[in-house]
């Protein structure tokens, strides 16, 4: 997906403020459960920024289907362990206090069915009492078709110009991202296309609930779309009675 653009995407973000969304995140789980959160896995964790400062104060481990990220990733995060899996699917063998989907990440899923067995595989991959946090993709009736965004990046050693085009192919949205790129002796331009699945709020719903989670969104956390928000219930064992 980032086979070219991997090692540009943190100087386009480059404002962007990692630490505050994680100071966020920990508000909202702390509110969504009583027990102790300890361990963090980030799927679609990318370059792995949420990653770094998520380990200042968590266990945490992240997991991409793009080796082209988790490379720039690991020489990021010594010692963090790092999965190449499709989250559709993946089965690390172990749960966690939280899981964490951010960034949109959760549209590659590109179809209703795909979805639901993304959010089973995460509720499987939770403790009783974790929460999943999975930032939507945008809602299949706020999609606008032929939308150009753009970003630059202009530094002594590199200029990057990003433009992103829009477009729609029945249920499924396209980005296709155009980049060019300059730098001492060489201008190179390229094109990656990905394609993001879209949903309705009632089918992020759905999928919530046939995981076994109890869901709330939470519409101005994070991104446009907002924040689902997924508690896996506690064992009775593990509920204190008075």
């Amino acid at each position: 997906m980032h086979e070219r653009s991997a090692r540009l995407l943190d100087l386009i973000s480059a404002d962007h403020d990692y630490a505050d969304d994680v100071r966020r995140l920990e508000w909202i789980v702390e509110a969504a459960t009583p027990i102790p959160v300890e361990s963090v896995l980030d799927v679609g964790c990318g370059t792995g920024n949420h990653l770094a400062a998520l380990r200042q104060d968590f266990a945490v481990e992240g997991l991409d289907l793009d080796p082209a990220v988790l490379a720039v990733a690991r020489g990021r995060l010594p010692g963090v362990p790092l999965h190449r899996a499709d989250m559709t699917g993946f089965d690390l063998g172990r749960q966690f206090d939280t899981v964490l989907c951010l960034g949109s990440t959760i549209g590659y899923a590109q179809t209703v069915p795909a979805l639901r067995q993304t959010v089973a595989t995460f509720a499987r991959h939770l403790h009783p009492g974790g929460v999943a946090l999975i930032s939507p993709w945008v809602f299949a009736a706020a999609w606008i078709d032929g939308h150009i965004g753009a970003e630059f990046v202009d530094l002594p050693e590199i200029k990057v110009a990003q433009f992103a085009v829009s477009g729609r192919e029945g249920r499924v949205s396209t980005l296709d991202f155009h980049y060019l790129v300059a730098e001492a002796g060489s201008v190179e331009s390229f094109v990656e296309r990905h394609e993001l699945g879209l949903f309705t709020d009632a089918e992020y719903r759905t999928a919530f609930g046939a995981a076994g989670l109890a869901v709330s969104h939470m519409p101005d956390a994070l991104a446009d779309s907002g924040l689902y928000v997924g508690v896996r219930p506690q064992l009775l064992d593990d509920v204190s009675t008075e």
